[in-house]
């Protein structure tokens, strides 16, 4: 697993939520320095089939559905909704022209009393869709970084 190990010491990370996860095989590559994340990744089609494989491997996960509370949120909301507000954002954090609408990220996830083991669990599973979506190491990087930044809001355990 690429990169996992030199993700507990950087303390970055919560998407999901979460959010979590981006890029796909058909990642565009800009040479333009100047290019957002957003546009490195190919935009909100790369964006939205990563962050939907993220959450097809993260939500029947068995280490995560050991907390009760996440089990009981993953079959009360709809993953159609949630992949909806993963993507966006995924999106308007990357860059892209993507508003999110959703509650803050301390907010949605309190309730779920998230250990850092359960955490790093969620990053391992985004960093093998990364990898499985051979999304660039720089990229997949600063995708880790912008998760990284949610990480004191959503573990609360």
């Amino acid at each position: 697993m690429r990169g996992y190990s030199k993700l507990s010491n950087w303390l970055l990370i919560p998407l999901v939520v979460i959010a979590l996860g981006l890029s796909a095989p058909a990642l565009a590559q800009d040479d333009d320095d100047s290019a957002s994340l957003y546009q490195r990744l190919g935009g909100l089609m790369p964006i939205s089939v990563v962050v939907s494989d993220f959450l097809d491997e993260m939500i029947p996960d068995p280490q995560l559905n050991e907390n009760p509370a996440i089990d009981e949120a993953r079959q009360r909301v709809p993953v159609a909704y949630l992949k909806y507000h993963v993507t966006a954002f995924v999106c308007e954090a990357t860059g892209g022209p993507c508003d999110y609408h959703g509650r803050g990220m301390r907010e949605s996830h309190a309730h779920l009393n998230i250990t850092a083991e359960e955490w790093d669990r969620m990053v391992e599973i985004f960093v093998e869709v990364l990898d499985e979506h051979d999304v660039p190491e720089q990229e997949s990087e600063e995708l880790l970084e912008l998760l990284g930044t949610t990480r004191d809001a959503i573990v609360t355990s």
